[in-house]
């Protein structure tokens, strides 16, 4: 089993930060320039390669798990 990201705090609040405004915009272009953003930010603390396909299934699965909890 892989061990999980840490991320520093600051990085984790930026992360969710980029996920809302990406699910609260309606351009495309503009929902993939906030997950490069996003993809950008957490570059140095993800082992390995991130790819912005990465990051988009990673905010689809955290906007579903926080549906399923609340």
């Amino acid at each position: 089993m892989r061990k999980p990201v840490e991320l520093p705090p600051d990085v984790a609040r930026a992360f969710v930060q980029r996920m809302n405004d990406y699910f609260g915009e309606v351009d495309a272009t503009k929902r993939d320039i906030i997950a490069v953003l996003a993809l950008r930010e957490l570059e140095d603390h993800w082992p390995g390669r991130v790819r912005l396909n990465d990051i988009k299934a990673l905010f689809h699965e955290m906007r579903g798990e926080a549906e399923r909890s609340g």
